[in-house]
């Protein structure tokens, strides 16, 4: 293996691989359950698989085509994968266009990939083709753009998932969603609240579990008194269990448990509870209101995950600031491309 084959390799890389380690480590400590620090981390991880075949030497080569080769299969694997996970969603849950977002995207990606691997190895070699290539030019970048978009979104519920906390919570809010026969929990919901249980456990001190969630029309009892009667069941002492049963979205959640927080005394540390991929809107909406919060993400079935991040993921990206960094983000990679090399 020669040597100085290898610093020449790292040379080259070593400066991509420092400076993204360095954004990252800013990012997270500035605003670890920020959306940019899981994006960040993306980079840093990229760079740093480069990095290290650059120590294989003159055989770095090799490792990169087995790298990219990997994520090729991933990425030709990822559309099936989708597709299949929509016609499970809708075999178990009612059609819907929500629950149709899995299998949609799926088609969406796969096209935009056929498009893509057809152009790079020179399939569609026709008149008809050549007409028409900005077009496919346009559907193979827009499927790149939101494959990673997405991916990064997924990133980072995974990131939330898993990130080591101290855990010191004076308060510990949790979301709640609708009930089942007006008076039962969901699975979705037992799981958030067996989170809450689980922080609760592990704080060394009094802490406050406030479930949140008012009472729909069609249910016989708040979302709140459901949780409560729960934790009540699963040994959380009742004078530990504030309720917010007055709140009918997550905005109002985190609004009336708010005020109830700092309608008390002492220290105010909060950690929020919600459905993993549900997180980031809680922590969004809580810093809208100057509130600051862990937060933490409740389990999800599996065959439910893809599809409910799916919907959030558009819920987040359909409006306001995120709406117009994602079309900015568009325009930079997809239209202008698109506009240069067919100007």
């Amino acid at each position: 293996m020669n040597v100085n084959s290898i610093l020449e390799n790292i040379q080259i890389i070593a400066p991509f691989f420092i400076g993204s380690w360095t954004i990252f480590l800013l990012s997270f400590f500035l605003g670890p359950q920020k959306l940019r620090t899981s994006f960040f981390l993306m980079v840093a991880l990229f760079f740093s698989a480069f990095f290290m075949t650059g120590f294989l030497g003159d055989e770095n080569v090799w490792a990169m085509m087995v790298l990219v080769f990997l994520c090729f299969i991933l990425v030709l694997l990822t559309p099936l994968l989708l597709f299949l996970n929509g016609l499970k969603i809708l075999r178990k849950e009612s059609f819907s266009l929500a629950n149709a977002l899995s299998l949609l995207l799926g088609i969406f990606i796969g096209i935009g990939e056929f498009v893509t691997i057809g152009d790079v190895f020179g399939f569609f070699d026709s008149p008809l083709y050549n007409h028409f290539s900005w077009f496919f030019m346009f559907v193979s970048l827009s499927a790149i753009y939101f494959s990673f978009h997405i991916l990064t979104f997924v990133v980072y519920m995974l990131f939330i998932q898993f990130m080591p906390h101290r855990m010191d919570f004076d308060y510990v809010i949790i979301h709640g969603c609708g009930l089942i026969d007006g008076n039962k929990m969901t699975k979705l919901l037992s799981n958030r609240v067996d989170k809450a249980i689980e922080i609760y456990q592990k704080c060394k001190k009094k802490t406050v579990i406030i479930p949140s969630g008012g009472k729909g029309s069609d249910e016989s009892i708040s979302e709140a008194q459901a949780m409560k009667e729960y934790l009540l069941e699963k040994g959380i002492p009742e004078e530990a269990i504030v309720l917010e049963d007055e709140s009918k979205t997550t905005m109002e959640n985190l609004i009336n448990s708010k005020q109830i927080i700092e309608s008390r005394e002492g220290s105010h540390k909060t950690a929020l509870v919600s459905s993993n991929y549900h997180v980031y809107r809680c922590l969004y909406f809580a810093s809208k209101l100057k509130f600051k919060c862990t937060g933490f993400g409740g389990k999800v079935a599996a065959y439910y995950w893809p599809s409910a991040t799916l919907r959030e993921y558009v819920a987040i990206f359909s409006k306001g600031k995120h709406f117009v960094h994602m079309a900015l983000g568009y325009i930079f990679w997809v239209i202008l491309p698109v506009l240069f090399v067919f100007r």
